[in-house]
């Protein structure tokens, strides 16, 4: 985790005070469970509960125990009994390491996830309002980057409420997949704790259980999540290249927000450079490399190994805390975007009337021209264009086997912008309601 990259609220569910908390309270919760099924005396399940509850662990005490034992749980049940003195004996009772590690790393994913759909939210409140605001702003429609047809910029836009309305349906998903809890003993067969104690924690921790752990919970869920993750990573760079593209001198038609007192070249003092989506962009990059490493933990040796932990412990800090930045920092740049709507109007009258050929050529076929003739008809006239030798319509005014077929007052009216926006309404409906 870089500080640079990263939010208090995220940051502070992986720090190792919060960790230690969650490992408590899982074994807090075990030990009243036992309690009352009489496996341990509710009195000791109490003092743990009083001592532990607001107690402060030294996390430095811990990590010097951990140097000795070489044991991540066993340097913490230590501690603990130093907080809690002789009945801390009845902590971990039965327990395996896996049952507090797996049961924290799902709390911790659980409450990442919590964060994570309220980003998009964010994000796609910045996107509607934006929209609704350009609904009707006509702007070229692109495709291999080259202007293709009219569309508008609200529409852009909704294109990518859409696809995080989509994202926000996928982290809810993984959330609910993830939220599982397993305090079944090694390797999963209970014989040394009740199931009754793993519904306890489960419920008490607001987790699931899961039907079968084999010690450790199926790493497939882990995969899940982490996939999830990088697929709304992958949508942040489709809107982050978008705006980089947009920005770009020669298109120019939006670009990010330039503070005053800013600076974009040590050099040029000219530059407004699109920083912030190229940022996003790599922050993309380094949370969909996580995803690989969340897929290979899942074949296991048997019933576990521990293969999987030390990617764990880099990818979920890393991956939640660096999504949480790059969706925070994207609902900013959109909710502050500056949009040109004359710059978006002058490069759609930069071809000369070439947005509107398809409409020619449609015309053409229905005016009784064979559909390859009328292709070639419209495209020897638009490379004339292209050519710079005229504007098209002039150019089709003047080609008699055109207006042969349709006349030069109807080619006039194909080249109507309004044509291209008719159905704005019906698209804003099914992407908002």
């Amino acid at each position: 985790m870089i500080p640079r990259y990263a939010r208090p609220e995220m940051t502070a569910i992986w720090s190792p005070e919060s960790k230690f908390r969650i490992w408590f309270e899982i074994e807090a919760h075990a030990a009243d469970a036992q309690a009352e099924l009489g496996v341990i005396p509710k009195e000791a399940a109490k003092i743990i509960w009083e001592k532990g509850k607001n107690a402060k662990f030294d996390i430095a005490r811990i990590d010097a125990i951990e140097r000795e034992v070489k044991h991540d749980v066993i340097a913490f049940t230590t501690h603990l009994s130093e907080i809690v003195g002789p009945e801390a004996r009845f902590v971990h009772q039965g327990l395996t390491s896996s049952d507090v590690l797996d049961t924290c790393l799902s709390v911790q994913l659980t409450r990442a996830a919590d964060l994570l759909i309220a980003d998009v939210d964010k994000l796609l409140a910045a996107l509607k309002k934006r929209a609704f605001e350009y609904k009707t702003t006509p702007t070229i429609g692109r495709s291999h980057g080259i202007h293709a047809e009219p569309t508008t910029f609200g529409v852009k836009l909704a294109t990518f409420y859409a696809e995080f309305t989509r994202a926000r349906a996928r982290l809810v998903t993984a959330r609910a997949e993830i939220a599982v809890a397993a305090i079944s003993g090694p390797v999963g067969t209970f014989a040394t704790v009740d199931p009754r104690v793993e519904e306890h924690v489960a419920r008490a921790m607001e987790l699931k259980i899961e039907p079968v752990s084999t010690q450790i919970i199926p790493r497939d869920r882990h995969a899940a999540f982490f996939s999830t993750l990088g697929v709304v990573a992958a949508s942040l760079e489709r809107l982050a290249t978008e705006i980089r593209h947009l920005q770009r001198t020669e298109v120019l038609e939006a670009e990010e927000y330039f503070s005053e007192g800013q600076k974009g070249s040590s050099s040029m003092p000219h530059k407004r450079n699109p920083v912030l989506t190229e940022n996003i962009t790599g922050l993309a990059r380094m949370v969909r490399a996580y995803v690989t490493p969340a897929l290979e933990n899942v074949a296991l040796w048997h019933e576990r190994d521990i293969s999987h932990s030390s990617v764990e412990r880099y990818i979920g800090p890393d991956a939640t805390i660096t999504l949480d930045f790059a969706l925070n920092r994207a609902a900013d740049v959109v909710e502050k975007l500056i949009v040109y709507p004359k710059r978006m109007m002058e490069n759609l009258d930069r071809t000369r009337g070439l947005v509107h050929s398809q409409r020619i050529l449609l015309a053409l076929t229905q005016a009784g021209v064979a559909r390859e003739d009328a292709y070639r008809l419209v495209q020897r006239n638009a490379m004339r264009t292209w050519a710079g030798e005229g504007a098209l319509l002039d150019l089709l005014k003047a080609d008699k086997d055109v207006v042969k077929a349709v006349p030069a007052r109807d080619l006039e009216k194909l080249f109507d912008l309004d044509f291209h926006t008719k159905h704005v309404d019906t698209i804003f409906k099914r992407v908002f309601g």
